[in-house]
């Protein structure tokens, strides 16, 4: 067979980097029958590796649903301190993520690995940081300076954690199949995470919930002095109960987070160098930086996902205020999260389904615009509560979706870079960091605007009802700017060039290229004692 008719296969307007398919090629990549069975995973591996990725989603649900209203209410401090602490700590956390991808990348193996060191280091010392931010201190003039501080160091160590564990999806298979399978699973884990830690904290500490501020409660002034005093007991009891549950819920999620630490380290094996690909010389970070910025195909896929992810925080970060205020379901908010999530849930197997059915771009055109006509519905009718739950379901599925697809999409970038520069590898942990921070910028983004629109508004801190214009704010924050964010995200993601038959050719050339790396290596091993003698 001539070398052009292998040519023929591959994409138009791609050419390959490695050398031409040969005969003997051929002829060794159909042996791998047995190869494949060597790094195909084990579901118990699949588990172990997806309950890693529940202790970031797990603290991450607890901190969004949770932190505003315990540095408010509960440690009493300003509006404007706890302000400063959500956006330092969220700013500390996005500058993190690329520094520790960078010290990843250049961190030497060792017989556990380039990942496991990272996660297991970080585990106990974030633990202890992510349980003293539920601590309120015996003091008052420092009561800041304990929460941005504990909350930073909190984000760094978790970083340390989460952006190693990420990258381990190029680490754990050499097989795209096997990679995707286990996105899916982590995928499942992480929202079922999500679920836990909403759980966990909001049961917890809805035991100890206090009532909401009636502005037209009327008091009789010959009454006032001892209602008041009476009053003030009683929230001093609330507030004394509330710490105390805010600290057994964070013990209970600290537990849980080293237990999936553990399963982890002891489930999972971390695969060779690069797959078995030679590692060249470290390159310092704003090289490397400048070739993963340069990769066209990873600037479109973050771009894309930016605009929808921020667009789902959006809805996420203000459903439970609107359910609870502009739909007046107040006692209903917290159950319509769970199903949110739940639905996430159960619908993660599907889109993995679909994906491998229809392709990983099909997948994202129907799963990020399923929510969309939700969205809208939810803002046009009265308020009903049946509705809501409807809109909750949906938007779950498209919650599972935008999980799913970003970690499922994110190694087949890895591999285009791989084949058009297969001089260089150990960068999976800056394709990933880069990746979390602009997902965490999006969050950043979507809680200031959040708070600065609530607030210019004239939201109402505790008040059992809120102004027309914090309702009418919040059926934009819900509806129009995440549909319009949408809708962006899934332009720009049609200008995304590796389809299937992009991701095939990929796949077989990075084989290609291992078989080769192994050649050489024998070929020096038999030369060796000739050079010797």
């Amino acid at each position: 067979m001539a070398k052009g008719e292998g040519a023929e296969e591959f994409p138009p307007g791609l050419l390959p980097s490695a050398k031409p398919v040969t005969q003997d090629d051929i002829k060794i990549a159909k042996l791998p029958r047995q190869q494949e069975r060597v790094t195909a995973l084990t579901v118990c591996s699949k588990v172990c590796f997806a309950i890693g990725g529940a202790p970031y989603q797990i603290t991450g649900s607890a901190l969004g649903f949770f932190l505003q209203i315990f540095l408010l209410d509960v440690a009493q401090l300003d509006p404007i301190s706890a302000s400063v602490i959500l956006f330092v700590g969220r700013a500390w956390d996005a500058v993190t993520d690329p520094t520790v991808g960078f010290l990843v990348s250049r961190t030497p193996w060792t017989r556990h690995g380039r990942m496991m060191p990272w996660i297991l280091v970080s585990t106990v010392p974030a633990v202890l940081c992510y349980f003293l931010i539920w601590v309120v201190p015996p003091i008052e003039k420092g009561k800041m300076l304990w929460y941005l501080v504990f909350y930073c160091l909190f984000q760094s160590l978790q970083t340390c954690f989460h952006v190693p564990y990420s990258s381990l999806t190029m680490f754990i298979s050499s097989e795209q199949k096997e990679r995707d399978s286990a996105t899916a699973y982590r995928m499942t884990i992480e929202v079922l995470g999500s679920v836990v830690g909403t759980a966990v904290q909001g049961q917890i500490v809805g035991t100890a919930n206090s009532p909401c501020i009636n502005s037209t409660s009327v008091t009789n002034s010959s009454n006032h002095s001892m209602h008041s005093n009476s009053s003030q007991i009683l929230i001093d009891d609330q507030i004394f109960y509330e710490r105390r549950a805010y600290m057994i819920s964070s013990a209970a999620i600290s537990l849980i987070y080293v237990l999936c630490a553990v399963v982890l380290f002891l489930g999972v094996r971390e695969l060779g160098n690069d797959g078995g690909l030679k590692a060249n010389r470290a390159m310092s970070f704003r090289t490397g930086l400048r070739l993963v910025m340069s990769h066209g195909p990873y600037v479109k896929l973050v771009l894309a996902f930016l605009f929808t992810s921020l667009g789902f925080m959006l809805l996420e970060g203000n459903f439970a205020v609107f359910i609870k205020y502009t739909l007046g379901f107040r006692n209903e908010f917290q159950n319509i999260l769970l199903v949110i999530m739940l639905s996430a849930t159960v619908t993660i197997p599907m889109w993995q389904w679909f994906l491998c059915r229809f392709g990983k771009k099909m997948a994202v055109y129907i799963g990020i615009s399923w929510a969309v006509p939700f969205m809208i519905l939810v803002v046009c009718i009265s308020s009903n509560l049946i509705v809501s739950y409807i809109v909750s379901v949906a938007a779950g599925a498209s919650v599972a979706a935008a999980f799913l697809l970003p970690w499922s999409m994110l190694p087949d970038v890895v591999d285009d870079f791989k084949v058009q520069n297969p001089d260089s590898h150990g960068h999976e942990a800056i394709f990933f960091s880069f990746y979390v921070f602009f997902t965490k910028f999006a969050s950043g983004v979507s809680l200031g605007v959040s708070t600065l629109a609530l607030s210019f508004a004239g939201y109402v801190t505790g008040g059992c009802v809120q102004p027309d214009s914090v309702n009418f704010t919040l059926k934009m924050l819900v509806s129009a700017a995440p549909v319009a964010l949408i809708v962006l995200g899934l332009i720009i993601f049609k200008m995304y060039p590796i389809d299937e038959k992009r991701r095939q050719y990929n796949n077989k050339q990075l084989q290609l290229l291992l078989l080769r790396s192994d050649d050489q290596d024998s070929e020096m091993e038999a030369l060796q004692p000739a050079i010797k003698a």
